[in-house]
């Protein structure tokens, strides 16, 4: 299950305060540079006005945005569902993995999130956890896809539509929509 606030990375919980910020009155700018700035520039992630509309247009267009995933990942942690984006984002870390080092991450994605006694269990199939299960032997960089592919279709069809009607997402919205 979810281990609460500490379980997300600091830079998602600070952009998820930068965002809650905004819901909260901040307005985004004409020019469309965006409203985040602090003086570390480096880990700036603009948000421009249009940001927001995109992510309705598909959930790919959510995940493919830093802003939109960590709102989502937000959206996910207050409905006790973020262990869903972890691991799918913990499979793209493991696709990303040199090979020598798939085997141990393999095996540590397997206890966290689908092992029967997983701490941040996700919903899948016993049919699925099984043949996963059994890739660990020769794990590649596909060992995870099709556990991946079915919290994917989770999170689109089950979490997407609620986050698009989230009061957050809606109030984002409505700001840049009046701009």
């Amino acid at each position: 299950m979810c281990r609460g606030l500490d379980a997300l990375p600091l830079t998602c919980l600070e952009r998820a305060k930068q965002l809650r910020a905004l819901f909260s009155g901040l307005r985004l700018r004409q020019d469309h540079t965006g409203i985040m700035g602090h003086s570390n520039k480096a880990n700036t992630q603009r948000l421009n006005r249009n940001e927001p509309l995109n992510w309705s247009r598909s959930f790919e267009d959510l995940l493919s945005s830093p802003n939109g995933l960590c709102l989502f990942r937000a959206f996910l942690h207050s409905e006790f569902s973020e262990e869903n984006i972890a691991f799918y984002l913990a499979c793209e870390d493991y696709r990303a993995t040199n090979t020598s080092q798939l085997p141990a991450k393999a095996q540590k994605i397997y206890q966290e999130f689908i092992s029967a006694d997983a701490p941040r269990e996700v919903n899948l199939d016993h049919a699925t956890k099984a043949l996963t299960r059994d890739g660990l032997g020769q794990a590649g960089p596909a060992t995870f896809d099709l556990a991946q592919a079915k919290i994917h279709g989770l999170m689109q069809r089950d979490s997407y539509p609620r986050f698009l009607k989230s009061p957050a997402y809606l109030e984002l919205v409505g700001t840049a929509k009046t701009r």
